[in-house]
């Protein structure tokens, strides 16, 4: 257990939890005092995650929702709410490329709605839910998910997922300036190549000059190791960033370096 308890008397609710990144991001708000919800769309995956998170002693229940499905995930931040509080603080991780095509003659629109209702529509079906409980706990904090992807065009990833990951910026933007004067703060993060689960094997199956051009690209000449995505994360979550709202926070070794 972490010394520095931040999040103490806090709940988190983390979509995507169960996922390498999510599971990152629970454990470390649990070790620094929240109480954590993980959400995610696989009962197998979420009821290991709280395994292993209950070992450590963390207070967390497990939720398993399709964020596509505004009903439920309003239904989901209710019990939240009454079974640990809150919540104060929300992490929109569920999403990605979701299997979809990258090249665009192989891209259908059952890939578009796909991309799009999770990425998307899911965020802000969250976000919704999860406001009205922030507004009535006197605030809170929001860090969305954005990705290099969305800000710049890229060799991984397709167009469905570019679209999206734009989309969340904009709806980041948008949201921090509607609920700002409630006490709420809403961030993007925009992550770099993260190579966790599908998108290594991407990236393996590239030829070794496209490699080697996204390797070069990156000044720090390295891939980032999983908390380097998660430390930024909690410190939007926190009250060392409580000045902070509507921005992109860009975490990418500079590969992307906005103006």
């Amino acid at each position: 257990m972490s010394s520095v308890l931040r999040f103490m008397g806090r709940t988190a609710v983390v979509t995507g939890g169960a996922g390498g990144i999510g599971q990152e991001v629970c454990a470390a708000f649990a070790a620094q005092g929240a109480a954590v919800a993980v959400v995610d769309i696989s009962r197998e995956a979420v009821d290991a995650a709280v395994a292993s998170l209950k070992a450590d002693g963390a207070q967390v229940r497990g939720f398993v929702v399709d964020v596509r499905d505004a009903a439920a995930v309003a239904a989901m931040m209710a019990s939240v709410h009454d079974e640990l509080g809150g919540p104060h603080l929300l992490v929109t991780l569920a999403g990605g490329s979701l299997g979809t095509p990258r090249d665009l003659p192989d891209i259908t629109p059952e890939d578009v709605d796909l991309v799009i209702d999770v990425n998307v529509k899911g965020t802000l079906y969250c976000v919704q839910a999860a406001v009205p409980f922030m507004a009535d706990a006197g605030g809170g904090a929001i860090v969305t998910t954005s990705s290099i992807g969305g800000r710049q065009p890229s060799p991984v990833t397709g167009l469905p997922y570019a679209t999206s990951k734009a989309a969340v910026v904009g709806l980041t933007k948008r949201l921090a300036r509607e609920v700002g004067p409630r006490g709420i703060r809403v961030n993007a993060i925009a992550p770099g190549l993260f190579l966790t689960g599908r998108l290594q094997g991407m990236y393996d199956a590239m030829p070794e000059r496209e490699r080697r051009e996204v390797l070069d690209a990156i000044p720090l000449d390295r891939f980032p190791a999983i908390r380097e995505v998660v430390d930024p994360i909690l410190f939007l979550s926190s009250d060392e960033a409580s000045y902070i709202t509507g921005i992109v926070l860009d975490v990418n070794g500079g590969r992307f370096m906005p103006s």
